[in-house]
């Protein structure tokens, strides 16, 4: 006896393959510890909130600070446990039926993937040209079916590190009748956002993260922005209390010392351009421009050989060969400048062998 959806059958569980090394650049964390940088703040705080109790004076602080930080209104913000809860979310709210689903352009963030299966909705991908652009007449062509209910654009996406055609992103803003996600997990390293738009554009809806520009991955913390409406639809599909209180806390701390990692994410943009020049200045390795906290780069045939050397000399990169346009290539996370300067010398330790 099956207990459970049909299409969970053959579907495996959600999993992260990537080497666990002392130096982690395989996932765009951060290097930065933010309890160290915020500690006795944070303890003071917690001073006034009771872990016994559901409701705190907190949870209505830190909307406020957020909304400040977005500079959008508070009602037109709900948090929860990571971007990737937040994805769930709104993968669940327009789930209709078993024929529903989503469009995406590939390769891009490998979970929308599982986080849409999870909840039952299919999604049709459009490959990106070689040159990471894409085709918008194409998309909206894939969009054009009434069974799509939702468009999402990663932008600057994940894993080729480019933001998207500014224009492209309006017309199909413009264009579809459904909902538009646009990803900005990315945003603080791009500066690119679209949060200016959610009233001129009722159908965008933006998904950003505290893992990455605010060093706070292991806190799981995100966030929607939308028109209000759409945010209070969303809560319709969100458990009461989808927040822990603990979290809450932090994350308002770190907002009120916001400029401590404001100022890490400019010295993160200054070493991956670092990073870049020398990745460039290598023979046999050709490396993207990039607009996040993270380069992807190949060496031709001997991508996975250099995988692997670096795995074995402790520091770990991701693999994002897994779709045609990025064969043969990996990912690595800008970090301080000590592992940046580890990985550089090992990558030309390797092109000598």
């Amino acid at each position: 006896m099956y207990y459970f959806r049909e299409d969970l059958k053959n579907k495996k569980p959600v999993n992260i393959n990537v080497p666990n090394k002392k130096i982690k650049m395989g996932l765009n964390e951060s290097s930065l510890d933010p309890f160290e940088v915020v500690k006795d703040e944070f303890l003071e705080k917690m001073k006034n909130v009771q872990l016994n109790r559901y409701f705190n004076d907190i949870t209505k602080t830190l909307k406020k600070q957020l909304s400040e930080y977005a500079n959008v209104a508070p009602e037109c913000l709900v948090f929860g446990n990571g971007a990737d809860e937040m994805l769930y979310y709104i993968f669940n709210s327009v789930r209709n039926d078993n024929n529903s689903f989503a469009v995406s352009l590939a390769p891009s963030y490998f979970d929308y993937k599982s986080y849409s299966g999870a909840v039952g909705l299919g999604i049709k991908f459009l490959s990106l040209n070689a040159d990471f652009d894409f085709s918008v007449v194409e998309y909206l062509q894939l969009c054009d079916d009434v069974n799509c209910k939702l468009s999402i654009l990663c932008n600057p996406n994940n894993p080729t590190g480019n933001l998207l055609n500014e224009s492209k992103i309006i017309e199909i803003l413009k264009q579809s009748n459904r909902l538009v996600l646009i990803d900005e997990t990315y945003y603080e390293f791009s500066g690119k956002t679209f949060a200016d738009k959610i009233y001129e554009y009722p159908n965008l809806v933006i998904v950003r993260s505290f893992s990455k520009s605010f060093s706070a991955a292991g806190l799981r913390f995100g966030y929607i922005i939308s028109h209000p409406e759409n945010i209070r639809e969303l809560e319709k599909v969100m458990t009461i209390f989808h927040s822990n209180l603990m979290t809450q806390t932090m994350i308002s701390t770190m907002l009120e010392k916001k400029e401590i990692f404001l100022e890490h994410n400019k010295l993160i943009i200054k070493n991956r351009e670092d990073v870049f020049q020398k990745l460039s200045a290598i023979d046999g390795i050709t490396v993207h421009p990039s607009a996040t906290n993270f380069l992807t780069f190949s060496a031709g045939e001997r991508t996975e050989d250099l995988f692997n050397f670096l795995i074995q000399n402790d520091i770990a990169i991701r693999p994002v060969w897994h779709h045609p346009i990025l064969t043969k290539h990996v990912r690595v996370t800008i970090s301080n400048a000590g592992h940046n300067a580890a990985f550089i010398a090992n990558v030309k330790k390797f092109i000598k062998i």
